[in-house]
C-alpha cells in the first residue's frame, strides 16, 4: 500500500558533500505531468512496460530540471551547472575533473576537460582495456566524488552514444560527423519520482546538497534555492528527409556475405534510417508506451533541441549489489525475430518456426558466446553462466528469442568496467566486434549517433541499469529519425533482411503517424543458481599468455584458463618478441579470430615461440596459422560455418583422447578456412569432422608431442562445446606443466 509518512535521511559522499534526502509519498499521476514538463525542459522518464520474472524491473521513474549536466564531444568533457543549485556543486565536480587532467576551463557555471589520448608507448593488457584513458575516466571521477552506498536513486541519468566505442577500439572513420554532435549526455537530478508497480507505491525523493568550506570558499548549500532550469528550444517543424532507397539495404547484405565467405565476419548488424514528423515528443512517448510496451521505455530531453524516445526490447548492462562485494552483472541479448501471428494460434505457429530455425539459433548462439566473452574480461572465473536460453519475448509486432546471462564482477572492477567491456552489444554490431564495427562504418550512409548505444543510469551507490538504444526515435527540429538493422549471417537472404528492418521500424513509424494525426485533430530477482562442483587446479602457478587476434571470444577463453588456477595475461597480436622473455609464459594460447593467419603476421610469432621452446595451444585461427607455419595448405569452405555445431571424431593424440561418447562430441564451429589431413605437415591429425565436405574429412585437431604444440579447429569456449571445452583447456594446462 502507498505509505503516508514523510521520511528524511542524511549521508555524506566520498567527495565530502552532505546529502539530505526527503522521501514524500505522491500520486502516480505526478509522472504524467512530469512527462509533459520534460518536453519543455531538460529531464527524463524511464519505465518498464513489461515484466519477465528475473529479467526486467517493475519501476517507473522520472525527473525534470536537473541541477547539472555532463556532456562529451570526442574527448572533451563538459560539466555545466544548469541553475543555482548546480553552482553549489560545481566546486566538488570541478575538483573531481581536475584529478583526471588539468582543466581547460573552470568557472562558477562550467568546467571543461580534454582527456588526453593514451601515451602511444603505454602498454595495456586486454584485462586493463576498460581503464584506458577516455571520457569515462572523467565520468568515473565524477561518480566517485558523489558516491555513497546510502541511496539507490541518486545518480547520472541519460544517454551514451555509439561513437564512444571508438575511444577503445581501432576503427577508422569513413562517415562525416558534425563536430557539434555530443557523444554523451548525463543529468544529475536533485528530485526523482519513483513508482514501484509491484508494491503500489510512488515516492518523490528530493535532495539538498551542502558543500563544505575549502580555502577561502565558504560552506554552501542548496537549501531554499529554486529547482528550475531554463526552457529548451520549442519543437519546430522541418522538412522530413526521404527514407532509404529500396534495395539499398539488400546491397549491403550482399557485401556482407562476401566478408562472411572470407571469414572476416561471423555476423554483422548494419542499419539504415527512416524519417517522420514529430511535433510532440511527449505525446509520442505516451502513445508508444501504450501501443508497444517494452522492458526499457524512455523519454529524454537532452537540451539543445534533442530528444530521445524509445521502447527498447533489450537490456544492455545491469549491475546490482554493493561495490567490492561481488556485484552481479546481467545482460539479456536478443537475436532471432519473427512477426506476430494474427491470433494466439498464429503466434504459436510462428514461435515454433522461430525455435526450429537453424539460422535464428545460430544468431543467438553467436550473440551469447560474444556476451559471455565480454563478461569474462571483468567477472570472477567460473561465474559467467547462461541462466535463460532462447526464451520467448512477444512485442506488438514481433516475437524474439532472448538469452539471460549473468556473472559476478571481480572486486577490483566497478560498474563502469562492466559497461565498457560490453561496448557495444554484439546484437547491434556483430562478431568479431571490431571487424563488424569497421564494416558498419564502411557501409552505413550516416553516423549512428545515439542508436546502438545505451540509455539509463549510473547510480552513485555503485549500481547501474541501462538499456540498448533500439526501437528509438532521435528527434531534432520536429523530425524523428528511426534507425533499424538486422542480424546478418552468411545464409541471410538480402531481400528478407531488408524487409525485417522495415518491420522493426513499423511500430514506431505508425505511432509517429498517429501522433501527427492527433495533433492535426486538435522488474523478481532470478533464483540463485546451484553451485558448480569445484574444479581441479590444473593450472595452479602457471603463467599463460593469451594472444588476441581481435576476436570476440578471447576473454571467455581466458576465463576458462583462470578457472583452473592459471595466471592469464591477454595481449593483442603484433607485440615485440621481447615481451615473451619478460612475461616468460608457461603456455601460449593463440586465440581464434577473423580473417587469415597472414592478416596477423602469425608466422613471425610462431617463429619466436619456436625459438624459445614455448608450448602452444591454438584455437581455430591458431590451428590454421600453425598448419601454414609448418608448410601445410589451407582451403576455403564453399559455405562458411559460423555459430553452428559440428560432430568431432577423435583419431589420436592426448589432448582430445577419451572425450565424448565413443570418441565423438559436438563442438562449435566458427570458420570458413580449413585443411584436410593430407595437407597437414609436421603434426599428427588428432580429430576430424564427421559428415562433410565430400572431398574428405576436415581437420579438427592437431598435435606435436615433441614441441608441445597442439590446436583445435573448433571453439572449446562456446556454449555448443560445453560438454568438453573446459576439459580440453585443463588438459592443455596439464601438458604445459609436464
Amino acid at each position: 500500500m502507498q505509505p503516508t509518512d514523510e521520511h528524511t535521511s542524511t549521508h555524506r559522499t566520498q567527495g565530502g558533500v552532505t546529502v539530505r534526502r526527503r522521501a514524500t509519498p505522491c500520486d502516480p499521476e505526478v509522472l504524467t505531468t512530469l512527462v509533459r514538463d520534460v518536453e519543455d525542459r531538460r529531464g527524463g522518464v524511464l519505465s518498464s512496460g513489461m515484466e519477465y520474472p528475473g529479467r526486467y524491473d517493475r519501476w517507473h521513474l522520472g525527473y525534470v530540471d536537473p541541477c547539472a549536466e555532463v556532456s562529451t564531444r570526442g574527448r572533451v568533457v563538459t560539466v555545466e551547472a544548469l541553475n543555482d543549485r548546480g553552482r553549489v556543486l560545481m566546486p566538488v565536480l570541478a575538483r573531481a575533473l581536475a584529478g583526471v587532467a588539468p582543466l581547460d576551463t573552470e568557472t562558477a557555471d562550467r568546467a571543461v576537460l580534454t582527456v588526453p589520448e593514451p601515451d602511444p608507448e603505454a602498454f595495456f593488457t586486454e584485462e586493463e582495456r576498460s581503464r584506458r584513458p577516455s571520457v569515462f575516466t572523467a565520468v568515473r571521477a565524477l561518480v566517485g566524488a558523489m558516491s555513497s552506498p546510502d541511496d539507490p536513486n541518486l545518480g547520472l541519468y541519460g544517454a551514451f552514444g555509439y561513437d564512444l566505442a571508438f575511444q577503445f577500439e581501432p576503427v577508422e572513420r569513413h562517415i562525416d560527423r558534425d563536430p557539434e554532435d555530443r557523444d554523451l549526455v548525463l543529468h544529475l537530478p536533485d528530485a526523482v519520482v519513483v513508482r514501484d508497480r509491484k508494491r503500489e507505491t510512488c515516492v518523490r525523493y528530493t535532495y539538498e546538497f551542502t558543500v563544505p568550506a575549502e580555502g577561502d570558499r565558504a560552506e554552501a548549500s542548496t537549501e531554499g534555492l529554486p529547482r528550475e532550469t531554463a526552457p529548451t528550444p520549442p519543437v519546430q517543424a522541418a522538412e522530413v528527409p526521404a527514407g532509404p532507397e529500396p534495395g539499398s539495404y539488400a546491397q549491403v547484405v550482399a557485401r556482407a556475405k562476401e566478408r562472411f565467405r572470407r571469414g572476416d565476419l561471423f555476423e554483422v548488424v548494419p542499419g539504415h534510417r527512416n524519417y517522420a514528423r514529430c511535433s510532440s515528443p511527449a505525446r509520442f512517448y505516451e502513445m508508444l508506451r501504450e501501443r508497444n510496451p517494452a522492458p526499457y521505455e524512455f523519454f529524454f530531453n537532452l537540451g539543445g533541441g534533442e530528444y530521445l524516445v524509445g521502447a527498447s526490447p533489450e537490456m544492455f548492462v545491469r549491475v546490482s549489489g554493493r561495490p567490492g562485494e561481488g556485484q552481479r552483472v546481467e545482460t539479456c541479448p536478443i537475436s532471432g525475430t519473427i512477426r506476430r501471428g494474427e491470433d494466439a494460434l498464429g503466434d504459436a505457429e510462428n514461435i515454433q518456426e522461430l525455435l526450429s530455425s537453424v539460422k535464428e539459433k545460430s544468431e543467438l548462439t553467436m550473440c551469447t558466446d560474444v556476451d559471455r566473452n565480454d563478461k569474462s574480461r571483468v567477472c570472477e572465473p567460473g561465474s559467467v553462466r547462461v541462466i535463460g536460453r532462447r526464451q520467448i519475448e512477444m512485442y506488438s509486432r514481433l516475437i524474439h528469442t532472448v538469452d539471460h546471462i549473468e556473472g559476478t564482477l571481480r572486486r577490483d572492477f566497478d560498474a563502469l568496467d562492466a559497461f565498457l567491456t560490453h561496448m557495444w552489444a554484439v546484437t547491434v554490431t556483430g562478431a568479431p566486434k571490431t571487424w563488424a564495427m569497421r564494416f558498419i562504418e564502411q557501409n552505413e550512409s550516416s553516423p549512428r549517433r545515439w542508436y546502438g548505444g545505451a540509455v539509463g543510469v549510473i547510480n552513485f551507490d555503485g549500481s547501474m541499469n541501462t538499456g540498448l538504444t533500439l526501437r528509438t526515435a532521435h528527434i531534432r527540429d520536429g523530425v524523428a529519425a528511426v534507425r533499424t538493422g538486422a542480424t546478418l549471417l552468411y545464409d541471410s537472404d538480402p531481400e528478407a533482411e531488408e524487409r525485417e528492418t522495415f518491420l522493426k521500424a513499423r511500430a514506431l513509424m505508425e505511432t509517429l503517424a498517429l501522433g501527427e494525426e492527433a495533433d492535426r485533430a486538435d522488474q523478481e530477482p532470478a533464483p540463485e543458481p546451484a553451485a558448480e562442483p569445484e574444479r581441479e587446479a590444473e593450472g595452479e602457478g602457471l603463467r599463460v599468455l593469451l594472444v588476441d587476434h581481435e576476436d570476440s571470444f578471447v576473454n571467455t577463453l581466458a576465463d576458462y584458463v583462470r578457472r583452473h588456477g592459471a595466471d592469464v595475461t591477454t595481449v593483442r597480436y603484433g607485440f615485440a618478441p621481447e615481451l615473451l622473455d619478460r612475461l616468460a609464459p608457461d603456455l601460449v594460447v593463440l586465440s581464434p579470430g577473423p580473417g587469415l593467419p597472414e592478416d596477423f603476421g602469425m608466422n613471425g610469432l610462431l617463429d619466436a615461440l619456436a625459438a624459445r621452446g614455448l608450448p602452444v595451444l591454438g584455437v581455430c585461427l591458431g590451428l590454421q596459422g600453425m598448419v601454414e607455419h609448418a608448410g601445410g595448405e589451407l582451403r576455403t569452405l564453399d559455405e562458411p560455418v559460423h555459430g553452428k555445431p559440428g560432430r568431432v571424431r577423435v583419431t589420436g593424440g592426448s589432448l582430445l583422447s577419451g572425450l565424448g561418447e565413443d570418441g565423438r562430441f559436438p563442438a562449435a564451429r566458427y570458420h570458413s578456412t580449413y585443411t584436410f589431413p593430407d595437407q597437414v605437415k609436421g603434426y599428427e591429425v588428432t580429430a576430424v569432422l564427421e559428415g562433410e565436405p565430400d572431398e574428405g574429412p576436415v581437420v579438427m585437431g592437431i598435435e606435436d608431442p615433441v614441441t608441445g604444440w597442439a590446436a583445435v579447429q573448433f571453439h572449446p569456449e562456446s556454449i555448443l562445446t560445453a560438454g568438453v571445452g573446459e576439459q580440453i583447456v585443463a588438459r592443455a594446462l596439464r601438458a604445459a606443466r609436464r
